[in-house]
C-alpha cells in the first residue's frame, strides 16, 4: 500500500513537471541571433531560451508570427510568455526585462555607396528615407525622429528592405551591425551595401517576460541562471556556433538545402 502511495506521488510529480510549459515568440530574420533553416528556428536566441528555461524546469514551445510587432503585442497581451528584445519604457509597461543582458549589440546604418548618406548626428537622418521592420525600436530619440519626420518605410521582411536599398528606393537601413553584415555577405547585388562606421546606438538584448505570465514572479531565478550561463561562456559559444552554421547553410548548393 505504501509502495502504491509513493508511485502515485511520483506520477503526480511527473505530471506537474510535464505541465511546466512556456511559449516563446521569435521572428527569425536576424542571423546569427535567430533565423530559420526552413524547418526550424535556429540561432543564439532559441538556444538561450531553451537552455535557460530548461534549467528552470520548463518545456519551451517556439511560436513564429508574421512580424516582430506581432511578437511584442502577443507578449504584452500574455499570449506568449517570453521574447528576447531591447528594453524601452513602452515595453516595460507590459514586460519585465532581465537585469543580466544576453548580448551587447551595436546598431548601425547600412547604406548604398552609390547613394551616399551623411551621418554625423541623429538629426541628419531626417534628410533621408529609411527602412525598418515592423515593431523595431532603436531608442527614444530615434523613435521620436521617426514619428516627427515620417521618413521610414515599414516592412516585415529583411530581404524587402535590402532589396529597396540595393535599388536605391530607400537611403538607409537600421540594423544590428553583426546581423546586417552577415545578411549581406551573400546577398546578390549587395556589393555596394556597407555599414557606416559611426554607430547609431549601443543596446542590450535581454530576456523579456510578459507581466501577465506566471514567469514574471521568477525573474530573480531567471537572472541568476542567465548570469551563470554568461559567466560560463555559453552565450559566446552559441553565438559563434550560430554564425558558422548560418554561413554553412547559405553556402550550400540550392539542391542540398
Amino acid at each position: 500500500m505504501l509502495r502504491l502511495f509513493w508511485l502515485m506521488l511520483a506520477l503526480a510529480a511527473n505530471n506537474v513537471m510535464a505541465a511546466q510549459k512556456l511559449r516563446y515568440c521569435d521572428y527569425p530574420v536576424y542571423p546569427p541571433i535567430s533565423w530559420s533553416d526552413g524547418k526550424q528556428v535556429r540561432g543564439l536566441a532559441p538556444s538561450v531560451v531553451k537552455n535557460l528555461f530548461g534549467q528552470l524546469g520548463y518545456e519551451v514551445e517556439i511560436v513564429v508570427l508574421g512580424n516582430w510587432k506581432r511578437c511584442l503585442l502577443d507578449a504584452a497581451e500574455g499570449r506568449v510568455d517570453v521574447v528576447l528584445a531591447y528594453s524601452t519604457a513602452q515595453r516595460e509597461q507590459s514586460m519585465v526585462f532581465s537585469t543580466v543582458p544576453v548580448l551587447r549589440e551595436e546598431v548601425a546604418l547600412f547604406t548604398n555607396r552609390q547613394h551616399p548618406v551623411k551621418f554625423e548626428r541623429l538629426e541628419d537622418l531626417a534628410n533621408y528615407r529609411g527602412g525598418l521592420l515592423f515593431g523595431e525600436s532603436y531608442g527614444v530619440d530615434f523613435d521620436r525622429l521617426v514619428a516627427q519626420y515620417q521618413n521610414i518605410e515599414w516592412v516585415s521582411d529583411s530581404s524587402q528592405n535590402f532589396g529597396k536599398l540595393i535599388r536605391g528606393r530607400i537611403d538607409f537601413i537600421t540594423s544590428e551591425r553583426r546581423t546586417g553584415q552577415l545578411y549581406v555577405e551573400n546577398l546578390p547585388g549587395a556589393q555596394d551595401i556597407v555599414a557606416l562606421p559611426n554607430a547609431l546606438s549601443v543596446d542590450y538584448l535581454r530576456v523579456a517576460v510578459s507581466r501577465r505570465s506566471p514567469l514574471a514572479s521568477r525573474m530573480p531565478e531567471i537572472d541568476a541562471q542567465l548570469k551563470r550561463m554568461v559567466d560560463a561562456g555559453e552565450i559566446d559559444r552559441w553565438l559563434n556556433e550560430s554564425e558558422v552554421t548560418y554561413r554553412d547553410m547559405i553556402n550550400l548548393p540550392t539542391d542540398a538545402q
